[in-house]
């Protein structure tokens, strides 16, 4: 029996669910045929997931996967110093405490990470060279997931102070409160803005994005979905593929293997979108050479 735990919720996480299936299948396991599912969604709370975790472990699951979520991955750690736990997170996992090293994870803890908090400075300066003039900048943050804010704040007022740039950080930690969140950023004034990898964000993406396009924010995140819907820009690894790692790792911890022989896998392959049709609504000329960088222009 496997336990899934989410930071969001299942009408939320339909791309990276199925990924994680695929995985699964890719060693011979299917849900319903041959292993049972536990799921365990925190609907954005993330104060609930430590107790969701915990159930999860009285359940005696065989493997716990947690799947786009850092204080998931944590929440699970937490609980649990014996059930395998199969992390997907989008941050380093030895500054977070989930492994000692990437190579050798030791104990009950392996996973997955794109490191996409890493690419934030990166997100800003591409912001920055294609946001003529941008002084006053923004980063959207969930304060309830601790360690990505604390992490991301620092390291992000330091990026932006090198740039010459005013940084404002900006909270959300729901999804209705997203609206409230893009009031502020009218009221400071910034030019633009960079959403940060959370699990929050990036289950409602399309909604931001067409929240960004609205209220005319060039703005930029790590997810394609986020492109998709109407923002500027997205830069990162892709989600699927990491969440498609996760059940390949829970599918061979099912088949005898232990976590601290399987070490911590770093994706490194990072696409750029840039949806075409938000740049000329806002008035940005995209230079021919940031275009033929692109993974992908939406016209």
């Amino acid at each position: 029996m496997v336990g899934l735990l989410g930071g969001t919720s299942p009408d939320r996480s339909v791309a990276i669910l199925r990924a994680f299936w695929e995985g699964l299948g890719e060693t011979g396991y299917g849900e319903n045929r041959n292993v049972r599912i536990e799921y365990r969604w925190a609907l954005g709370e993330n104060n609930r997931l430590p107790d969701l975790a915990a159930d999860l472990v009285r359940r005696r699951v065989s493997v716990i996967a947690t799947l786009g979520s850092t204080p998931a991955a944590l929440a699970a750690k937490g609980a649990t110093t014996e059930i395998p736990v199969v992390f997907q997170v989008g941050s380093d996992p030895i500054a977070a405490g989930l492994v000692m090293s990437l190579s050798r994870p030791g104990g009950n803890v392996t996973g997955v990470t794109n490191m996409n908090t890493e690419l934030e400075p990166k997100r800003l300066e591409l912001l920055r060279d294609l946001v003529a003039g941008a002084k006053v900048m923004a980063l959207l943050i969930n304060p309830t997931s601790r360690f990505i804010t604390e992490t991301l704040s620092r390291d992000m007022q330091s990026a932006a102070r090198d740039m010459g740039i005013e940084l404002h950080i900006v909270p959300a930690s729901a999804e209705d409160e997203f609206e409230g969140a893009f009031v502020n950023l009218m009221q400071l004034r910034v030019s633009a803005l960079v959403i940060a990898p959370d699990a929050l964000f990036i289950s409602n993406a399309e909604q931001l994005g067409e929240l960004s396009l609205r209220h005319r924010i060039p703005a930029i995140t790590q997810f394609r979905e986020f492109a998709v819907g109407g923002g500027l820009m997205a830069y990162g690894g892709s989600i699927s593929a990491t969440a498609r790692q996760v059940g390949v790792y829970a599918g061979r911890i099912l088949n005898g293997e232990k976590p601290r022989d399987l070490p911590v896998v770093q994706t490194a392959k990072v696409e750029l979108v840039i949806n075409l049709n938000t740049a000329k609504t806002l008035g940005i000329t995209v230079p021919p050479a940031l275009l033929a960088r692109a993974d992908e222009v939406i016209e």
